[in-house]
């Protein structure tokens, strides 16, 4: 070895070691970097979100210029339609099956609905006891009928949604697609 290889130093590790010992930006861009990221990840989920509340939400039936209320299929594969009974409002599942209009016990006493008579239900899921109320205003989006009978007790599955049944479609002109239902006034 001569003398001028013992005293010297390699390029490489003196370079390193001036690298090591100088403050470095490296982290700091590294934590702008992940910034960077979850802001593009909050924000491609946030349209994500209002994509599907777009998506998902149930679209709302229209009044024609004719008088006619368009139903629109919900992605359940069911018609609903906003309407009320009694003045209180609720949303109404319709149901070509039903023979009349069915509400909850808990909704009816919102409504302010009276006692009615004692009567017995004949479902697919056999007899139920419930009660009669007649001469009911129900209305579904602007068609409405003034003195109808209403079935209380049978409603099961979510708050505020009642059955929409013959005992108010059947004052109507009714078709149906795959899409939409359509009722008509008579």
């Amino acid at each position: 070895m001569s003398a001028n290889s013992r005293h010297s130093r390699p390029r490489l590790p003196r370079m390193l070691s001036m690298t090591s010992s100088a403050p470095s930006a490296a982290p700091v861009a590294s934590r702008i970097g992940h910034i960077y990221v979850l802001l593009f990840w909050a924000v491609v989920m946030g349209v994500v979100w209002f994509a599907m509340e777009r998506v998902m939400a149930p679209k709302r039936a229209v009044v024609t210029a004719q008088g006619e209320l368009v139903i629109p299929r919900h992605r359940d594969g069911h018609f609903y339609v906003d309407g009320t009974i009694n003045g209180k409002p609720l949303r109404f599942m319709v149901d070509t099956g039903a023979s009349g209009v069915v509400v909850s016990e808990a909704f009816a006493k919102d409504a302010g609905l009276p006692r009615g008579e004692p009567t017995t239900f004949q479902t697919a899921n056999g007899t139920l006891a419930g009660r009669t109320v007649r001469g009911i205003a129900v209305t579904a989006g602007p068609l409405s009928v003034s003195s109808t009978s209403v079935g209380v007790g049978l409603v099961g599955g979510k708050q505020g949604v009642g059955l929409l049944g013959q005992s108010f479609l059947s004052k109507f002109n009714m078709s149906m697609t795959r899409e939409e239902m359509v009722l008509r006034p008579q």
